[in-house]
């Protein structure tokens, strides 16, 4: 890849991030405005706002949001990216579950978190097949 090719790609990825934030602040504004709760998407706004700002002011010094953001990833930064989403879903997982289960013994259905587990069950052994067959 060619030198000026880099530089592009690396001044796009640059901008993913903090642009992805700035995307999501926009959706938190509206759906607590649509909720009826204007000062609450303010403020989750305003957070996202500086945390995109932050990335923009820090992340070419980071190696750490530098990896995040996708430039200067390599097998290392991939391989720890894919340790931690393991761990991520893991979590998530036993909270699902202990929430499911909690529900069921108040009496309650277990919703959201019965579809949160379906979603999350279905998903893994989809991902499981494809994965197997592919590789």
């Amino acid at each position: 890849m060619s030198t000026e090719i880099q530089k592009v790609r690396n001044r796009r990825i640059h901008w993913a991030l903090p642009a992805l934030c700035l995307l999501s602040g926009i959706g938190y504004l509206i759906a607590f405005s649509i909720g009826g709760n204007l000062q609450l998407g303010l403020e989750a706004f305003g957070v996202m706002v500086v945390f995109a700002v932050g990335l923009l002011v820090f992340g070419g010094r980071s190696e750490t949001i530098r990896g995040l953001g996708g430039a200067d990833r390599d097998e290392r930064f991939a391989m720890l990216d894919l340790r931690a989403t393991a761990y991520t879903a893991l979590v998530l997982i036993v909270a699902i579950l202990g929430g499911f289960m909690y529900e069921v013994a108040k009496g309650h259905s277990g919703s959201p978190y019965l579809w949160l587990g379906v979603l999350t069950g279905v998903t893994y052994l989809t991902c499981i097949a494809v994965l197997r067959f592919r590789g």
